[in-house]
């Protein structure tokens, strides 16, 4: 028989029987055959890949990674940008700085991540510099310097949907020197460079020929920002000293000081006020100085100059290292962005509550890069007022609500704060509060909920906020093939700026602060408030258990049992 009446055969074999040309294609074709019909199985194969979104993921933090780990639509060709390679879990930064956890267990290789989804994947370790929303590209350059030109090389990726991710840098406030002189704790470097600097200031310490005055300069350790960083930088900072260098710097303990520098009038201010005064009382125990109401005007190589609040007056503190936590700023890439779209008078770029970028209609943007731009009440009090009200009788009951209560307190989150400050059940408490069994209108109305807009708070720059962001867009990807044929989506009521998904609701799981000494405070929903040793270990369940991967979990762990038995790692590696 020929290969052409054989082919011939398969070929009708193929057309009676569609279910088996897969068999019959990879077993029975054999020569010019082959080559033939597999052509036009990769032909097909690139027409799917064609007709693939094209999904690019600019960052690989805490928004970026919980993105990625929850998208599992095959029908995506994903893009992942970023300068770093690994996803590293940012809340043991400062565990890194003192050696109680190494940097290698905090950090998993993003590749290890996407190579285990259905969709298609691909990484490039670069770093995104101009976003083109006209064109659709995304402009990037390589963050390794080239083996043969010198320099970096620059490429462009087209996207169909882009996700903004890129987290934000540390805010400097433009104080002069702080950029110079100062350490920040960003990035799993920076909590490297702070462990070799302190083991440096230390072996600087204990040449004989250094004098008393500038012993004493060289181990002041000096944290700036009395957030929930910088509190426990100097809480690892502080049990570093004392527990582990103070045993191999006998002659040192004496000159180490720690000074926390804070603008406000206490530290912690995001905190329950019984965790500030604790921690406060705690430090003051432990000889850490805390300075409240000082504000740092400049930071040079020796100094750092100071104003205080209460006397007016400018004071000069000299310093061995300084560690910046003040805070975050935006990225200028970022701010780029936002001229070219119209937000130039933003700190960060404004989304949507379904995280799209206003004016961008498929980019998104989330985690600290990020703010939602909620609506507000008053801005669509008559759509409020006229769907509840479906006689057109231009007065409202409380039964009038019933209906549309719950998309009210979903779409406008501030009126249930409201409420729940009001200590009133529901929608329909608040107008009866008012006059029992009264109608009102819509101007009675507009004085009732006059106060609801005041109730609107920002998210905060957490890696829990973050983490719920990426994983609420990704399951809004899973489901948008699904949800086009019902466009508005399960919301009866939505006012303006329609959207066929719930919009994004962040639930606060509460939040921790060591302390040092294995004491730790935490303040979990419900207000309750949890200080102590037994907080402690259940930050370090919690913590362990957050971690993004097997592997870390248990080098975390090990690390933990490595400081119990021998102490934290001294050397300058």
């Amino acid at each position: 028989m020929s290969g052409y009446s054989f082919f011939q055969r398969a070929s009708r074999a193929f057309n009676d029987y569609p279910h088996l040309p897969k068999v019959l294609v990879l077993f029975t074709v054999s020569g010019g055959g082959l080559g033939a019909v597999c052509h036009t199985a990769y032909a097909d194969a690139g027409q799917n890949d064609a007709k693939k979104k094209k999904v690019v993921v600019l960052g690989t933090g805490w928004a970026g990674t919980s993105f990625l780990k929850n998208l599992k639509d095959p029908s995506y060709s994903v893009q992942v940008v970023s300068p770093r390679n690994y996803f590293a879990f940012t809340p043991l930064l400062p565990s890194v700085t003192c050696g109680t956890v190494e940097a290698r267990s905090i950090v998993e290789p993003i590749r290890n991540i996407v190579k285990k989804k259905k969709f298609d994947a691909d990484f490039k370790e670069a770093e995104c510099y101009k976003i083109d929303t006209v064109n659709k590209k995304v402009h990037c350059k390589t963050t390794q310097q080239s083996h043969f030109g010198g320099g970096t090389e620059e490429f462009t990726v087209d996207y169909d949907y882009l996700v903004i991710a890129m987290g934000a840098r540390a805010n400097t406030f433009n104080t002069p020197g702080v950029v110079e002189n100062a350490h920040f704790l960003k990035e799993v470097e920076d909590a490297q460079r702070i462990r070799r600097n302190v083991i440096d200031c230390f072996e600087r310490a204990s040449i004989p020929s250094i004098s008393e005055e500038e012993r004493r300069r060289i181990l002041h350790f000096v944290v700036v920002g009395g957030g929930p960083a910088g509190v426990e930088f100097a809480a690892e900072l502080h049990d570093f000293v004392k527990e582990d260098l103070a045993k191999l710097y006998p002659s040192l303990k004496q000159y180490a000081r720690i000074t926390l520098l804070e603008a406000g009038d206490h530290i912690l201010n995001m905190f329950d006020k019984r965790i500030t005064a604790f921690a406060e009382e705690k430090f003051a125990r432990d000889g850490i100085q805390l300075k409240t109401g000082s504000m740092v005007v400049k930071v040079s190589d020796r100094e750092i100059s100071t104003k205080e609040r209460s006397t007016g007056q400018t004071v000069t503190i000299p310093y061995g290292m300084c560690v910046w936590s003040t805070g975050i700023g935006t990225r200028p890439v970022i701010m780029d962005f936002m001229k070219q779209i119209g937000q130039t008078n933003r700190r960060v770029l404004a989304t949507d509550e379904w995280l799209r970028v206003e004016g961008c209609s498929d980019i998104y943007a989330l985690g600290d890069c990020a703010t939602i731009n909620q609506r507000k009440v008053m801005e669509d009090i008559g759509i409020i007022f006229s769907k509840a009200d479906k006689d057109n009788s231009g007065t409202l009951r409380a039964e009038d609500f019933k209906e549309v209560i719950h998309d009210i307190c979903e779409r406008y989150p501030q009126v249930d704060l409201y409420l729940k400050k009001r200590q009133l059940n529901n929608f329909n408490a608040l107008l009866k509060s008012s006059e029992e069994d009264a109608e009102i209108n819509i101007e009675k109305f507009k004085s009732l909920l006059a106060e609801v807009d005041s109730q609107m708070k920002n998210l905060p720059a957490t890696a829990q906020v973050a983490a719920q962001q990426g994983s609420y867009l990704a399951n809004c990807f899973n489901r948008m093939e699904i949800c086009e044929a019902n466009p508005e989506g399960p919301l009866r009521f939505r006012g303006t700026g329609r959207h066929r998904f719930h919009p994004f609701r962040y639930r606060h799981l509460g939040q921790f602060a060591p302390l040092g000494g294995e004491q730790t405070a935490a303040q979990l929903p419900g207000d309750w408030v949890s200080i102590g040793h037994s907080t402690q270990w259940l930050w370090y369940s919690v913590y362990a258990s957050k971690l993004v991967s097997w592997r870390t979990r248990v080098l975390v762990v090990s690390d933990w049992i490595r400081r119990f038995t021998f102490g934290r790692d001294s050397s300058r590696i």
